[in-house]
């Protein structure tokens, strides 16, 4: 059985220059295509918009509706929980239309005015309800020079990569 020549490479799919006047002229074409795109993608933005717009329109409405109907029900419904619950027995009940629901949602803590709360904690001496956060300073460990043992910890890596930009040159136009 024969083996396939594995050096053979498939042709660049992209036009190379091969002058500095064509890689001027390429710099000089991916300005202004960039700048088609710009203007495509805002007139695709202008006609989503007012797309968007005109649905919202139509919808807010049904949303006001809608928000006025549950509110509605809710009042009907915290009139007659009792019968609708039997006493508290259950959360939810049936109606021909669909089912009402009454869920407690699980218990949050909110924090108004953390430094205060903080410091109230250390004097009472609540120190298990403070929770110290540890994580590496990876600013320092930049700032260190690169003989310095921090650099020799495994799992530490510092890592820089160059990138290549096209930026083609653009002018702005200037209010007289």
């Amino acid at each position: 059985m024969a083996t396939k020549n594995k050096s053979k490479r498939t042709a660049v799919a992209f036009p190379v220059p091969q002058s500095r006047d064509e890689a001027n002229t390429a710099i000089r074409q991916i300005g202004l295509d960039s700048r088609e795109l710009a203007r495509i993608e805002a007139n695709m933005n202008d006609e989503i918009s007012a797309v968007r717009e005109k649905y919202e329109t139509n919808a807010t409405p049904l949303r006001d509706a809608i928000a006025s109907r549950i509110d509605g029900v809710q009042v009907w419904c915290e009139a007659n929980r009792a019968a609708l619950t039997r006493d508290g027995k259950v959360k939810s009940a049936q109606l021909p239309a669909g089912e009402v629901q009454w869920r407690t949602t699980p218990p949050a803590v909110t924090v108004r005015g953390l430094e205060a709360v903080l410091t109230r904690l250390h004097t009472m001496g609540l120190r298990e309800f403070i929770r110290a956060k540890e994580e590496v300073n990876k600013e320092a460990i930049l700032e260190t020079p690169t003989a310095h043992p921090v650099r020799q910890v495994e799992g530490i890596s510092i890592t820089q990569r160059e990138e290549f930009a096209v930026v083609p040159f653009e002018t702005e136009l200037v209010e007289a």
